[in-house]
């Protein structure tokens, strides 16, 4: 399969929306827009490969429900940004790398390897579900941590834009 040629249009169009989300969320892009630009365009090529834009700094394996915490933005978006004042691949960056005040420095990998996530979901479906007391379940945004009182999570994530299998039942 070969990746189709990627036009500048596109490029700049997907910049602006992210750019746009970004700033309505409280978010910021690296202000490198040329560097910004070829991780969009990472994430425009793994969309066409894998049919979700992936980290582009980081190995998908091409299953989404294995790399659902690596979807940008991934669910180590937040705590980079706390921490690092820029996510792992420097998409995302804080106020004070937008500004200039500080410099981008390098983030270590917060993802875990392949094996403990395995055994995390393993370990997650022998543990019981608390029973319900609520009227309704609470429902976790893993990237950016939006909760909401529901019979199902929403759709697309009024804060971050992430979708519906981001989401966790919290209580």
């Amino acid at each position: 399969m070969r990746f189709p040629e990627l036009k500048e249009t596109d490029v700049e169009k997907i910049y602006q929306t992210l750019d746009n989300d970004a700033e309505s969320g409280g978010y910021h892009l690296n202000p490198d827009s040329e560097f910004t630009k070829n991780l969009i365009r990472g994430l425009m090529k793994n969309e066409f490969r894998y049919g979700y834009r992936s980290c582009p700094c980081r190995l998908a394996s091409g299953k989404r429900e294995e790399d659902i915490d690596i979807i940008c933005p991934c669910n180590y978006r937040d705590p980079d940004l706390s921490e690092y004042g820029a996510c792992y691949c420097s998409l995302y960056v804080n106020s004070t790398i937008k500004t200039g005040e500080l410099a981008i420095r390098p983030v270590p990998e917060r993802r875990p390897p392949r094996l403990a996530r395995s055994l995390n979901k393993t370990l997650e479906t022998l543990i019981p579900v608390p029973k319900k007391t609520l009227a309704f379940p609470v429902w976790r945004c893993k990237v950016c941590g939006y909760l909401c009182a529901r019979d199902s999570p929403p759709d697309l994530c009024p804060i971050c834009k992430a979708t519906k299998d981001r989401f966790e039942r919290f209580i």
